[in-house]
């Protein structure tokens, strides 16, 4: 039998809107964060990056931030925010999409550059069988600050999905992926069948504009 995967981005994707900000806003308080985004020469409440090594700035924003925290309390919001997100954050039809992969008998990924702490918890609430994302370094039980391995976006998205698949099994299966910036079109360039939900304007060569309804 076929291995059938479907891969997922999360921010814009499933979820309606970024998510890392508001968690990150959250997580180090609103002053602190205004702090550090000014410094790093993000512009406003969104966290809009007009620098051109976004990874990079990515990676410094969450060492400011981040670096000396207990792991556990950090999941702990992590865990809370989940639940908010499950709540009223997430795409009513893209929670079908996903459901209707796992009926199906699909494995299912979430493949984001998101933080662990919060999608692992949305994860394991909606079924989705593994999640590839940012993880956060922990020495004795408090965040240094770095970040494991480069972020999860455009080729590493990949990268990283190729490491898990041929982990897990079959290397090659057929695959599924949805995605709906520039950072996802690696993801889904790689898929059998890819699914866009960004721009009208904006649509990848070989995808389908995903609507509710579409069928798999």
């Amino acid at each position: 039998m076929t291995r059938k995967v479907a891969a997922f981005d999360f921010d814009g994707t499933v979820s309606r809107r970024d998510t890392l900000v508001p968690f990150l806003v959250r997580a180090a308080g609103p002053s602190k964060f205004a702090s550090v985004a000014a410094q790093l020469g993000l512009h406003g409440a969104r966290g809009t990056v007009n620098l051109r090594n976004r990874d990079d700035v990515k990676a410094r924003m969450v060492e400011l931030l981040l670096a000396g925290r207990s792991a556990d309390e950090l999941d702990a919001l992590g865990a809370a925010y989940a639940k908010e997100l499950v709540t009223s954050k997430l795409r009513p039809f893209m929670v079908d999409r996903v459901r209707a992969h796992l009926d199906a008998g699909f494995e299912t990924v979430f493949v984001s550059a998101s933080m662990v702490q919060y999608l692992r918890p949305v994860a394991a609430t909606l079924g989705v069988g593994h999640v590839i994302a940012v993880e956060t370094e922990v020495v004795d039980g408090r965040l240094t600050g770095a970040i494991v391995g480069p972020n999860v976006r455009a080729e590493e998205k990949v990268v990283r999905l190729r490491r898990w698949l041929e982990s897990t099994g079959d290397p090659s299966p057929e695959l599924w992926s949805y995605g709906n910036t520039s950072g996802d079109h690696a993801l889904l360039d790689a898929a059998d069948h890819a699914f866009w939900l960004g721009k009208a304007n904006r649509v990848p060569a070989a995808c389908t504009v995903l609507h509710p309804g579409t069928p798999l």
